[in-house]
């Protein structure tokens, strides 16, 4: 039997080449992920022993554990912070939150020429409501109040608690004559809507007034202005 020489000899070769490509690949491969761990931590590859590839997993560990306690951390301060500037009773603002914002709106009217205003309320022989339904009876009453004016205002606007029966109202891009309109449109929805507890209809009377921002105002002035609107304006209903 004759044997083709030639034939053979191609096919070594052939075999041979593909297996030199293989290893190639191979290689290339490898020399391709080598920087890859090289840049770990910025240590070299050859300082990979176990007892470094140990530490940079406690390491790795711990700054996860350190992550995990920032963000419960921040979770807790937002909490707190959400709490001290409610009010103990309502869900709104209480009289240091509103201050803070009032003194915020004053500086953006002053800075970029934004009217804005301030809307005052003070209910009207609320310790009658105390003294004929209670305490419960006078909570439920200050809990509606507070609803019917966050249902009514813009997302944009502040409602806060400013004293035990009295409620502020910062309208944002609301000059004097807007805010007039906005309060006689939420005291018309206030005496639309009486207070009902256990069974009961418990009207309550008030007193409002509104006064737009003035810049360069501080808080105290702003808010002495519009309790003398209010008053005015109880004054006048009498």
């Amino acid at each position: 039997m004759k044997v083709d020489r030639v034939n053979t000899s191609r096919s070594v070769r052939a075999v041979g080449a593909a297996a030199y490509a293989r290893q190639a690949d191979v290689v290339s491969a490898t020399e391709s992920l080598a920087p890859v761990a090289a840049t770990v931590l910025g240590i070299p590859e050859s300082e990979f022993t176990p007892r470094v590839r140990d530490a940079i997993m406690t390491l790795m560990g711990e700054v996860d554990s350190l992550r995990h306690e920032l963000a419960q951390t921040r979770s807790r301060l937002e909490e707190v912070e959400r709490t001290a500037d409610q009010d103990q009773l309502l869900p709104l603002l209480n009289r240091r939150a509103f201050v803070r914002e009032l003194t915020r709106y004053i500086a953006f009217a002053g800075r970029y020429g934004t009217p804005a205003s301030l809307i005052y309320f003070d209910l009207d022989g609320f310790k009658l409501v105390n003294d004929t339904h209670g305490h419960a009876g006078g909570d439920a009453v200050l809990a509606h109040f507070a609803d019917v004016l966050l249902a009514n205002v813009r997302d944009s606007d502040v409602v806060g608690r400013l004293g035990g029966d009295e409620f502020g109202v910062l309208l944002s891009h609301a000059d004097q004559e807007q805010a007039h309109r906005k309060a006689d449109q939420l005291a018309q929805y206030l005496h639309n809507a009486p207070t009902l507890w256990r069974g009961l209809s418990i009207p309550t009377g008030f007193s409002y007034g509104a006064f737009e921002l003035k810049p360069g105002e501080d808080a105290d002035t702003a808010m002495a202005r519009a309790d003398e609107a209010m008053y005015a304006h109880k004054r006048g209903m009498r």
